[in-house]
């Protein structure tokens, strides 16, 4: 059991905080509810921007880092389709430099052309390096594309193309930063070595006085069931053949998500699996085979991407997957399997809890959802999972009418022999 108090501040910043005083360290983290989800059709990428320039610096830190270095900290930050979020470590003594920080940048950030300039010159970078020039790099793209018509999932977190980042006015920039990186679109957890009254004193001390933002509504349009397979071949200059599968599954708050998840698990997570064991170890048809969720907080999917062996097709490997799909649909699985699925995923969720920054990141994101309990009842709401569940979902989501298909036909060695 993980024991947390809740409270929130008059400006509407939730703050969390859990004592753990097995280790000398603290955790500060701070989500903002914003990502990819949140960005207008022709200004994406703009979430992963902010990733970046949040660490710009401000009147009183003009380099982030550089205080919580000088404290024994580290940090990072990572965005996503629904969140964007920012962690520091550092010794619990030295918890006050990390909620000074965070308070600091959440509200006194002033753009400059040069900041910005630097800070789309590396997103697009980015952007070239592992979508354009890395292979499969741009698979995102495509299966998003393909899955969502009219949803905002519909292009990855990194942006449809770089030209959105790239032609971002100062304007643009200052009014995303206005509209979501306020106290009301965040929430704050503070774990580790830490007293909980003295928390809310520092807490209130750093965040109390900033201004409350605009209330957002976001009246995100629904994707349609899909009602047809949507399917896209591409011949490009890649190392081998790939092929990637993805199928409509609820939402994150859905509690069919939970029976989805280990479906997922069942067919792709680790050596025991049934795709890695039945068609890489045993038929011996591909040399990497995966299944995992995308775990967003709307209704996401469930990702399947494989590559073939050499002197397999891609039409034999696709036959061979959707084989083991029919399987699954037709016989379910064992209650052998499900008790040992169900050990795994509890294992997983149990170690997971050890780092009190995994502790930190987790309450934030179920505080998001709108239910930070969620972090002590996730091993029972598996454990509840049936195998008759398991097999009607199965039923449900893996049919050709719910998937989306990008396969990778390589033409590396036609290219290489045309040079």
């Amino acid at each position: 059991m993980i024991h947390y108090k809740r409270f929130t501040l008059a400006n509407g910043l939730r703050v969390l905080v859990h004592e753990d005083h097995s280790s000398p360290m603290a955790t500060v983290n701070l989500c903002y509810y914003v990502g990819a989800r949140d960005e207008s059709p022709d200004r994406t990428g703009f979430a992963h921007l902010f990733e970046h320039l949040m660490f710009c610096g401000t009147k009183a830190a003009p380099n982030f880092d550089d205080p919580l270095q000088m404290a024994g900290g580290e940090n990072n930050a990572f965005t996503n389709n629904d969140i964007t979020n920012y962690y520091n470590v550092v010794p619990a003594e030295n918890l006050e430099v990390a909620l000074w920080l965070e308070s600091d940048r959440m509200h006194n950030i002033r753009f400059t052309e040069k900041k910005l300039d630097v800070q789309r010159k590396v997103v697009v970078e980015e952007f070239k390096e592992t979508c354009l020039n890395e292979p499969y790099g741009d698979v995102w793209h495509h299966l998003a594309e393909l899955a969502y018509k009219v949803h905002p999932y519909r292009w990855p977190t990194i942006g449809m193309v770089p030209e959105h980042v790239s032609e971002a006015s100062l304007a643009d920039v200052q009014a995303f930063y206005d509209k979501f990186y306020q106290p009301n679109n965040a929430v704050l957890v503070v774990a580790g070595k830490v007293d909980t009254e003295e928390v809310e004193a520092l807490v209130e001390k750093w965040f109390g006085h900033l201004p409350s933002g605009p209330i957002i509504e976001r009246i995100l349009p629904p994707e349609p069931p899909q009602r047809a397979l949507q399917q896209r071949i591409l011949r490009a200059q890649e190392p081998a053949d790939a092929l990637y599968f993805g199928f409509h599954i609820p939402s994150r708050v859905d509690r069919d998500y939970y029976g989805v998840d280990m479906l997922s698990d069942i067919l792709g997570n680790g050596p025991s699996s049934r795709l890695y064991r039945r068609l890489l170890k045993e038929k011996e048809l591909f040399s990497a085979i995966d299944c995992y969720v995308s775990g967003s907080i709307d209704p996401g999917l469930l990702i399947i991407e494989a590559k073939p062996v050499d002197g397999v097709t891609n039409q034999e490997a696709r036959a061979a997957i959707w084989e083991e799909l029919e399987l699954l649909k037709q016989e379910g699985i064992s209650t052998r399997e499900l008790e040992k699925i169900k050990n795994k995923v509890e294992s997983t969720l149990i170690f997971s809890e050890l780092s009190v920054l995994n502790k930190a990141i987790n309450l934030a994101f179920f505080e998001i959802l709108g239910n930070a309990e969620l972090i002590n009842q996730e091993a029972q709401l598996y454990r509840r999972i049936t195998r008759e569940e398991l097999q009607s979902l199965a039923q449900h989501i893996f049919t050709e009418d719910n998937c989306s298909e990008v396969t990778y036909e390589a033409a590396l060695e036609e290219a290489m022999a045309e040079k």
